[in-house]
């Protein structure tokens, strides 16, 4: 029982990163020091997403999971609990890297705006 609850925080946890990496910069707009948190994880998570790796959050919830008795997944933490829930069957990778360029791209206009708005310079 105590696996099946430790498996289920990190995956809660990993969700968590993945919406902070995403919509982090949103909270750039308030709290400006937000940003030294959110610059690190949003090019973490682009690097795992662009480059194909995978988050260690993955790994060490499967091996949670086996210990509670449940079966691991393959892939990456997106691809088993996101991809299903956001995105259609049968999306194309190309459509996938557009979504995650879109959200990159978001992050961008986002911080622009927000040091804009601080700097009479610019």
């Amino acid at each position: 029982m105590i696996y099946q609850v430790l498996a289920d925080t990190v995956a809660v946890l990993h969700f968590t990163f993945v919406l902070f990496v995403v919509l982090g910069a949103l909270l750039v707009l308030k709290w400006r020091r937000v940003a030294w948190l959110h610059v690190p994880a949003a090019i973490w998570g682009v690097l795992i997403e662009f480059v194909g790796w995978t988050c260690p959050l993955t790994p060490f919830e499967n091996v949670l999971r086996m210990k509670a008795g449940q079966q691991a997944y393959s892939g990456g933490f997106i691809e088993h609990y996101t991809l299903p829930v956001l995105y259609p069957e049968g999306l194309t990778r190309s459509s996938q890297v557009a979504l995650r360029a879109a959200a990159l791209l978001l992050n961008v206009v986002v911080y622009w705006w927000a040091f804009r708005q601080c700097s009479p310079t610019l």
